[in-house]
């Protein structure tokens, strides 16, 4: 093992040769080394940082993998305010907005067109180089902290050598077409519903609460707005291009720098057709006034900037004939209808399908199946159906009605209030099996090892297993007779499963895939009531009681344990030796000197924050994400956020450190000795 001195040096080296490999690879796309010999300089990393932990920065490139989950987002205060912008759909209204420019310049214009990216609007900050926030757009004044997710996106630059010492800029984060149609594949697969479009993927991907996921996704990043560049003088947006693109941050290379509004209308003509040779999507072209030193002059409406517009593409729309509509049921059960249609061809792609989305959708556009109607592909990708034609009725046309029984497994289809999905409450419904055996043997569930997607597949596909207590009642020579299952595999699997029977109550909660409930609600449960039973046996009311079990989750529970698919597997699980009791120390969770407080811990403590909720769970309290009027404490470490705030505004007790450690020690000692 190499010597500090020596392993930092070499770190620093490694870390260089590594960004400049990820410039020319994701920013360039011109790479000048092999995948195995950038494979190797990542590892040689990750093994000196492994060694010597004190050596591990924020910007190393080893940091792009995702933290752990986040309780929740931040919220990040903008120190500009992020407006969005006035829309042209005509050439005409081109020529009014560059009219009201050069009235309030009193000057002629020039200006720079860039290609309106489909995504979602981010705020990248650096500090001394270093990217240390990124944010949501959110309302324009206040966005969501989402750095994290946000590192995970290669062709993003973690270190910026050579920008100024605070820089904040501006850049629209998206999904490639290609990123784009293989997510929903794989989602199609696994029975779960399709994302709309690229936009509301890469939205979906960058608010995750768990980095790992918006990691497993491709998503591509490009800035286009300078907000804050300390010592940094740049005189026009075409500048502020070159800037960004001088120091390494990925800039579309489509903007062009337009001499008069009549080369504006021209280029964006261009783009109508030449958009579909771009591998993201574009809905149209930004137009900005080019001389950064008139858009304070220019000013801002309440809503947009007056220095810049939109030319929004005109949408292809065809009209197509309703053959017939299908229900489709999704791995978490949920029921989607489906327009089959005559096929048509919809901006060059053969279009025979069309989601519908949810009963009420058909209802409110009146669809039936007959019917003529208009099909638009959604940010060119996703056919959707935007409206009937009754006109065009013959009579024959019939209303549709979504099914009272799953088409898949004959379960009861469920639709609770406050929501538009239907769904199948089936635990052994073929069409969410796979995916919920899945989940049932993860890590935080009954965590089997040795079952992965293949098993899982023959399993199911042969008929072994119907529901996940079937896992139990798996017998050697069943399995032997499976692709690349021999006695020695079957033997293993047969151990882990015969060890996962002891994990306790809160896995199992967990893995049975009850809607809503995660691991935090799981472990919440399995302390409160101590067995499956008496979970089984509590209705809504007393689930509410609890904090943290909210009405939307009790309703579930309660759902859940209703279904006769639920009794049969929990009487399979207790047949088979699965343990179905929470193990208790120290008395009843009830009778426990903190059962029934809820903690909120905000700031930075002397002592990992994990301790702080084992010590508060020990004694039966819940540790919640965010202050409410049910908190009863907030424990206050350094530089403690808005939560800290929130509590003094509500009059909510607040602990430092010292106090809530001799809180801890007073209770302990009272109730344990």
């Amino acid at each position: 093992m190499l010597a500090l001195e020596e392993a930092r040096a070499r770190v620093e080296e490694l870390r260089r040769e590594i960004r400049k490999h990820d410039y020319y690879y994701y920013v360039l796309d011109n790479p000048i080394i092999s995948d195995q010999e950038y494979d190797a300089l990542m590892r040689e990393l990750e093994k000196l940082e492994e060694q010597h932990p004190q050596l591990i920065m924020p910007d190393s490139p080893t940091q792009r993998v995702g933290g752990e989950p986040l309780p929740e987002f931040q919220t990040v205060r903008h120190l500009v305010p992020l407006l969005g912008l006035a829309n042209a759909f005509e050439p005409a209204e081109l020529r009014d907005f560059d009219r009201r420019v050069r009235q309030l310049a009193g000057l002629p214009v020039d200006y720079v067109v860039e290609p309106k990216i489909d995504g979602l609007t981010v705020v990248l900050t650096y500090e001394n180089g270093v990217f240390t926030q990124g944010a949501t757009r959110g309302d324009g004044i206040t966005g969501e902290d989402v750095t994290e997710n946000l590192k995970t996106i290669r062709v993003l630059p973690l270190f910026l050598p050579g920008a100024p010492r605070r820089f904040v800029v501006r850049g629209e984060v998206f999904m490639p077409k290609k990123a784009f149609a293989r997510l929903n594949e794989e989602r199609d697969r696994r029975g779960e519903p399709s994302f709309a479009n690229p936009r509301n993927a890469a939205a979906g991907s960058i608010r995750q609460l768990d980095p790992k996921v918006a990691a497993s996704r491709t998503l591509g990043i490009y800035t286009y707005q300078i907000l804050t560049s300390e010592g940094a003088a740049l005189a026009t947006q075409a500048e502020a291009l070159s800037f960004l693109y001088k120091l390494g941050l990925p800039v579309q290379e489509q903007w062009r720098h337009c001499r008069d509004i009549e080369e504006v209308i021209s280029y964006c003509r261009e783009w109508i057709e030449k958009r579909r040779d771009l591998t993201y999507e574009i809905d149209g072209m930004v137009i900005k006034v080019n001389p950064l030193r008139l858009h304070p002059v220019l000013g801002s409406t309440a809503k947009s900037p007056r220095w810049a517009i939109a030319y929004k593409f005109p949408a292809e729309q065809v009209m197509a004939r309703v053959k017939d509509i299908i229900v489709r049921v999704g791995r978490t059960g949920v029921l989607t209808p489906t327009a089959i249609l005559e096929p048509v061809q919809v901006g060059g792609v053969t279009v025979s399908r069309a989601t519908l989305h949810n009963e009420d959708m058909i209802r409110e556009k009146d669809v039936r199946i007959g019917d003529y109607v208009v099909v638009q592909r959604a940010g060119d990708v996703i056919p959707e159906v935007i409206r009937a034609l009754p006109e065009r009725r013959t009579g024959r046309e019939k209303r549709f009605r979504m099914p009272r029984t799953c088409p898949e497994c004959g379960g009861k289809v469920v639709r609770l209030e406050g929501e538009v999905a239907a769904r199948c409450r089936g635990m052994a419904c073929p069409a969410q099996l796979k995916e919920l055996l899945l989940h049932f043997v993860s890590r935080d569930a009954m965590d089997i090892e040795g079952v992965g997607q293949a098993l899982v597949n023959q399993l199911v596909d042969r008929g072994l297993v119907k529901d996940p207590a079937d896992l139990y009642y798996l017998k050697k020579e069943d399995l032997v007779r499976l692709e690349r299952m021999g006695e020695k595999s079957a033997q293993n699997l047969l151990r882990a499963l015969e060890r996962s029977k002891e994990r306790g109550l809160a896995p199992l909660i967990y893995a049975l895939g009850i809607r809503y409930v995660g691991t935090r609600a799981a472990e919440i449960l399995a302390e409160r009531f101590g067995s499956i039973e008496a979970l089984a046996r509590a209705g809504v009311g007393e689930l509410t009681a609890i904090p943290e079990i909210g009405p939307k989750i009790a309703a579930s529970i309660e759902d859940f344990f209703q279904a006769e698919q639920t009794r049969r597997v929990l009487v399979k699980l207790r047949r088979a030796g699965v343990k179905m009791e929470q193990e208790r120390a120290g008395g009843e969770p009830d009778r426990l000197p903190w059962s029934g407080k809820q903690f909120v811990l905000t700031g930075t403590l002397s002592f990992p924050r994990k301790e702080a909720e084992q010590m508060i769970k020990e004694l039966g309290g819940a540790v919640a994400s965010s202050v409410s009027k049910k908190t009863a404490y907030v424990v206050v470490g350094g530089d403690p956020g808005q939560k800290y705030e929130k509590a003094r505004a509500l009059g909510i007790p607040l602990l430092d450190e010292k106090a809530f450690l001799n809180l801890y020690g007073e209770a302990k000692k009272k109730f344990f000795f």
